[in-house]
């Protein structure tokens, strides 16, 4: 568990550092009593699968407790890392699992969104002990969702399982909490918000529960709300708070936008022979993903399939393979929170 912060926590977007001692003096006062023990998904399939990009950088947009990123930092001499992510936790955690790699592990406090400009900014100030090739973006990997760490500390209210704050930001240094959404947002907005994350023709009844409930302050008791909205036929299939928690935390952290946003700039990134790698883990991630994979590989094509292309498109990207990769039995039997994961894969032609 992470205790609360003792004074500000440092606008890490206002400086590049390497990873190890620098990092942590960034954010002293903010004290780790438990490690960021997050278990990294495919990471044997993430590896082999940059085995064939040129020399120069990948970009690990969420960089999380730095498993992949360490991964692939031991696998390849002739690259590094720019670790990107949103949580100052999870940073500090990655600051110590890469900090055998000196240098070319360079971390950010960042959204993945911008990652266009982590990238220019890196480029400018990162100095010496970067590969051979720094200017060269050798891939991006977007390993998406919430984190064990994050889902397992009760503080940051993630889990409806554990009591806590009704907050969820991937970013607790600022921006608006679930229980902000909650508390505020009126039937209308809270049910299709539910309704977009499976909830169907039961997101208007939870709805309109949470909000004759209010105001509700901790995960518990959004969770017993909306269990008892819910008819037992339905909590049969699991806990009913599920969904609801994943949309508000979507919603909180602006998840999909972000999305939206992050992969066009991966896209246009990525030097020839450089990879795209998404980890998705939710359908309306995973759409997204699957529509710029395939868009990528068209070039935009708008002719009907199994017809020559007659409107002018120009692929730069190809499917590395169609469809996606999900995990191995035995990697789920280890780690059950791996099953819904849906790995997809797009490389920049020469």
């Amino acid at each position: 568990m992470r205790s609360p912060s003792t004074s500000t926590v440092e606008d890490f977007s206002s400086a590049l550092f390497p990873a190890g001692d620098q990092f942590a003096s960034l954010v002293e006062g903010l004290r780790m009593v438990q490690d960021f023990g997050h278990r990294p998904v495919m990471v044997e399939e993430v590896v082999d699968l940059f085995s064939t990009v040129p020399a120069g950088v990948v970009v690990d947009a969420t960089a999380g407790g730095g498993g992949h990123a360490a991964a692939l930092l031991d696998a390849y001499p002739h690259l590094g890392i720019l670790g990107l992510d949103r949580d100052p936790a999870a940073l500090e955690a990655a600051g110590r699992r890469l900090a055998p790699f000196g240098r070319r592990a360079v971390l950010r406090h960042a959204r993945f969104a911008d990652l266009g400009d982590e990238v220019e900014t890196a480029r400018h100030d990162v100095g010496d002990g970067w590969p051979a090739a720094p200017d060269v973006v050798s891939g991006v990997l977007m390993d998406l969702g919430v984190s064990s760490p994050q889902l397992d500390r009760a503080d940051r209210g993630f889990s409806y399982r554990n009591a806590g704050p009704l907050d969820m930001r991937m970013d607790p240094t600022g921006g608006p909490t679930a229980g902000e959404l909650v508390n505020e947002a009126d039937v209308a907005e809270l049910a299709a918000l539910f309704a977009a994350n499976g909830e169907g023709r039961l997101a208007g009844r939870i709805a309109r529960a949470v909000v004759a409930a209010r105001p509700l302050s901790t995960t518990t008791e959004l969770a017993d709300v909306v269990a008892a909205a819910v008819p037992a036929a339905a909590r049969r299939r699991g806990h009913p708070a599920r969904r609801v928690f994943q949309a508000l935390r979507i919603a909180v952290n602006d998840e999909l936008d972000e999305l939206a946003s992050a992969l066009p700039a991966a896209l246009t990134l990525l030097a020839p022979g450089g990879r795209l790698v998404v980890i998705a883990y939710h359908s309306g991630e995973d759409r997204l993903v699957k529509s710029a994979m395939a868009e990528a590989a068209t070039g935009g094509c708008v002719c009907p399939p199994g017809l020559p292309c007659v409107c002018g498109a120009v692929p730069e990207h190809r499917l590395v393979f169609r469809g996606s990769k999900k995990p191995s039995a035995a990697e789920v039997a280890a780690n059950h929170r791996a099953e819904s994961a849906r790995l997809r894969v797009v490389e920049r032609l020469p």
